[in-house]
């Protein structure tokens, strides 16, 4: 059982400015399905309308103290921009792969923080201001091709997935979330923290604050001359 944990009002705006999005946002269930075992995500509604809630100051706050798991929307369809990448791995390989990743994003210049997941990892780039989610894309497919690293869906049954999994959103459509980190996963019962910190929310959040965010005008760099061509995005989530 995780212990309790206290976030401060501070806490929460940090977690907002670095990783949230848009209000859309999902809710990973308590309960196990019970034929497949697995905690799925939903979007919460409002029981007496039916509307689908927004994210608030009190929905960070609860994720932070372990009372509920969050899952993010990587991007804002108004503005087609993302503040974060995200690569996530969960085969044998996942760990070696993301720590490849990793040095080559540090080549160019780009920091990244790893978190722990339950099978393997998640690596998370960081953006200064909101890029647009089809440079994001780009950037970080271009650089697995050019260090060989397996993509799910692109030929490979295991591999690395980029969240957004989208270029672009239409209107009505939402994306895939992720689970927002510095949570507990249900499934495991556990939090899954960034490495190179003390497992404290105070600590991780100094450690996210001292990581060095990449600006919009250094992905457009990265990018410039890159072939358009990338592994077709996921067909993104709609509205019921």
């Amino acid at each position: 059982m995780e212990p309790k944990l206290t976030a401060t009002a501070d806490m929460v705006r940090q977690f907002h400015d670095l990783f949230v999005n848009r209000r859309a946002y999902t809710v990973q269930s308590m309960r196990p399905h019970p034929e497949s075992g697995r905690h799925y995500y939903f979007r919460p509604v409002d029981r007496s309308t039916g509307r689908p809630l927004g994210l608030t100051a009190d929905v960070i706050r609860q994720h932070l103290e372990g009372e509920i798991t969050i899952g993010l929307y990587a991007i804002n369809p108004k503005s087609q921009r993302s503040k974060w990448v995200v690569i996530d791995a969960d085969y044998r390989t996942a760990l070696e792969d993301l720590l490849k990743l990793q040095v080559g994003l540090n080549h160019d210049g780009v920091e990244a923080a790893l978190e722990k997941s339950k099978r393997g990892a998640h690596l998370w780039v960081l953006f200064r201001e909101p890029v647009l989610a089809r440079e994001a894309r780009l950037y970080i497919l271009d650089l697995a091709a050019r260090l060989e690293l397996p993509v799910k869906g692109a030929g490979a049954a295991d591999g690395i997935e980029v969240f957004p999994r989208q270029d672009e959103l239409k209107q009505g459509e939402f994306g895939n979330a992720m689970r927002a980190p510095l949570g507990v996963h249900r499934g495991a019962g556990r939090r899954y923290w960034f490495y190179h910190a003390d497992y404290d929310l105070n600590s991780q959040f100094r450690y996210l604050r001292a990581i060095r965010r990449a600006t919009e005008d250094e992905l457009k760099r990265l990018v410039n001359g890159k072939a358009s061509a990338v592994p077709p995005s996921v067909r993104p989530v709609a509205l019921p």
